[in-house]
């Protein structure tokens, strides 16, 4: 990176996450993520995603398949064009959780087609329709482990994890699109709520060359809901 175009930005973003039970093995999750630049303040890009889970037998495994609709803003924050371009994420996902001893491991892998809203020639306005844009491949793994046991309900724990995704298309220049490298803490408040507070170094790959070097606080909550309070 030392000998690339780096532009270095500052973000916060907020994110909510509520699972609804449908049975034992099947539940729907809807999230909503806000995420805006810090100096100046300026908006990024605003996330909406459902999927439907499928537990895959008792080893930890479970499927998934989802929607997700992306606004997003121009990449500077300090940019004249005040445009929001839509895009269409359609994902597929296979995800493992498991526990040794104390320690929390959560691997996940999505796959994901990005449908990008028709521009003008200029960039600046948008046409009707959609394109294709890319495949993305994402893997993530995920660490947790219980530091401070405050009382029978509260817990809190470290949250340490990377998540690297490349991507594929006729229309891509380079396999790599980006890497985050994910540290932090994690209040559990009950069964069914916990919040997190982490630090994300976000590397993004431009279309143009260089790299986005992002420094960004995520602030998330967690609720899934019992079973009872879903029938």
């Amino acid at each position: 990176m030392a000998q690339k175009d780096v532009t270095h930005q500052q973000l916060i973003w907020y994110a909510y996450f509520l699972t609804v039970p449908i049975d034992k093995n099947w539940s729907v999750v809807a999230e909503i993520q806000e995420r805006h630049f810090v100096h100046p303040f300026a908006q990024h890009q605003l996330s909406l995603r459902t999927h439907l889970h499928r537990k895959l037998g008792a080893r930890g495994w479970e499927a998934s398949a989802g929607f997700a609709t992306f606004f997003q803003s121009p990449n500077y924050p300090t940019s004249d064009l005040n445009l929001v371009v839509p895009e269409l994420r359609p994902h597929v996902e296979f995800a493992n959780k498991h526990t040794l001893q104390k320690l929390t491991l959560d691997h996940r892998f999505r796959a994901e087609a990005r449908y990008f809203h028709q521009l003008n020639v200029e960039e600046t306005k948008l046409e009707d329709g959609y394109f294709f844009g890319s495949f993305r491949f994402r893997y993530r793994i995920l660490a947790s482990y219980p530091i401070w046991k405050i009382n029978e309900k509260l817990v809190v724990k470290v949250i340490a994890g990377d998540e690297l995704m490349v991507q594929a298309g006729k229309k891509v220049r380079y396999t790599f699109d980006q890497n985050r490298i994910i540290l932090g803490l994690g209040l559990v408040v009950s069964p069914g709520l916990n919040v997190e507070a982490t630090y994300q170094k976000w590397i993004n790959q431009r279309e143009t060359g260089g790299y986005y070097n992002r420094d960004i606080l995520r602030l998330t909550l967690n609720h899934r809901l019992n079973s009872g309070s879903s029938k």
